[in-house]
């Protein structure tokens, strides 16, 4: 046994070293990675942590693969010590990129979270700073992958390439055909034109309205009133007329119509519909002193159609803002209809007139 000690003792002195070397690194890891979460969720409650799970998972890995490696010098010759060698300058290089790509994704990402929180509490635009995030978080996965590509021989030159210029053309080209390249102008276009912003009201059509929650680099994704997401590629959106019932005036004039029969009384009628509307909690009244001075309604109402078996009465009604409006509407809808039936104003449902002719006398005289 004294023997066995005395002639592998340095061996087994560089062994242990390796092992302790890398159960010290595992454990540093894993101390760290709890700091870090704890910093993190005191900075930014509610951050999400992945990133330094994949950390640790990465560099768990790394020294798992370098500890075997330093182990096989034992058994192995010098010239595959050489291969060995290189192997482990491949393992750390790309595990370092690796981790520093991690680490820079994760920085940018929570730096632009936290901007875009600061412009929310401010009740600013955050649309610049979370279509940026975007791409920065997309530049930063590229250049990591391209230095990364550096370590192997075969992706080498290309990597170098594109460094140079040459081959970044290439890939913008690449990336951008197609459908790909309208999006992301149509994403830039809106954040340079700024026709909504996060958080604005929009109607694109009666099965597209909703909340703008995100404006990425390849759609715009809208929560409607079911808090269903809506996800319009930019180019579409860029095309489409839209309504934003948030950009520059908030305020808004709701009309509201009811029809009611031709045997209603229309001055009546008008009147329940001004007074249910004036009554409401949510009316803004848009008079001038002098309008108010002269007499003039808060509230106009008019005879605008006479249908086929209907007259229709409109309400021009003014708000605060989109969501007041649905409101009130459906509010003065409701209560119109109630005073209606008390006052006897009629609602009609569609008249048809059905003539039935006796066609049995002329089909006798055709038989004598």
């Amino acid at each position: 046994m004294n023997e066995f000690l005395e002639t592998y003792q340095s061996d087994i002195i560089y062994a242990t070293t390796v092992i302790i070397i890398v159960t010290a690194l595992y454990l540093l890891t894993r101390v760290l990675r709890k700091w870090f979460i704890k910093k993190i969720q005191e900075k930014l409650p509610g951050a999400s942590v992945r990133p330094i799970n994949l950390i640790k998972q990465i560099l768990t890995v790394l020294w798992l693969l370098l500890g075997l490696i330093a182990l096989s010098f034992i058994f192995i010759d010098e010239e595959t010590e050489a291969v060995m060698r290189g192997y482990s300058k491949l393992f750390g290089y790309v595990g370092l990129v690796a981790v520093l790509t991690i680490i820079s994704l994760m920085i940018s990402n929570l730096w632009f979270k936290y901007k875009i929180s600061k412009k929310i509490e401010e009740n600013d635009d955050p649309t610049n700073f979370k279509f940026l995030r975007y791409v920065a978080l997309i530049l930063i996965g590229l250049i990591g992958a391209l230095i990364a590509s550096l370590a192997f021989p075969s992706l080498k030159g290309v990597a170098q390439t594109t460094i140079g210029g040459a081959g970044i053309i290439a890939l913008i080209v690449g990336f951008a055909a197609q459908e790909g390249l309208a999006n992301i102008t149509g994403g830039l276009f809106i954040i340079a034109f700024k026709p909504f912003r996060i958080g604005d009201r929009v109607k694109i059509s009666d099965t597209m309205v909703g909340t703008v929650t995100d404006v990425t680099l390849r759609h715009t994704i809208i929560r409607n009133f079911e808090n269903k997401r809506i996800v319009i590629p930019n180019a579409i959106i860029n095309k489409e007329k839209l309504i934003n019932y948030d950009l520059e005036e908030h305020t808004l004039c709701e009309r509201i119509e009811i029809g009611i029969s031709y045997d209603s009384d229309i001055d009546l009628a008008k009147k329940i519909m001004q007074e249910e509307c004036e009554n409401h909690p949510l009316i803004l009244d848009t008079r001038s002193q002098s309008d108010i001075e002269e007499g003039k309604p808060m509230v106009r109402t008019a005879l605008t159609e006479l249908n086929d078996f209907s007259m229709t009465i409109r309400a021009w009604a003014w708000v605060r803002n989109h969501p007041d409006s649905f409101s009130l509407k459906c509010d003065v809808l409701e209560s119109t209809k109630k005073r209606f039936d008390k006052e006897g104003i009629e609602i009609p449902y569609p008249y048809r007139t059905i003539v039935m002719k006796d066609l049995t006398e002329k089909h006798t005289e055709n038989l004598e």
